[in-house]
């Protein structure tokens, strides 16, 4: 069997990395309110920051044993 790089795990987090950028995403849309509200000026781009790094976190991620 041949050993590839990433693990199930890591196509795991790889995943749950992407949909935590299309919440941050999502939650930056919107065409009622006050366009400089706490959601889309903070919120959201923490939480794509957040995606981001725990993308990054499921690449370099590495299986004991």
């Amino acid at each position: 069997m041949k050993q590839t790089v990433f693990t199930k795990k890591n196509y795991m987090l790889t995943g749950l990395a992407l949909a935590v950028v299309v919440i941050g995403f999502v939650l930056m849309t919107g065409t009622e309110g006050d366009i400089y509200d706490f959601r889309r000026t903070t919120l959201a781009p923490i939480v794509v920051l957040a995606g981001f790094g725990l993308g990054i976190y499921a690449i370099f991620h590495k299986d004991k044993g």
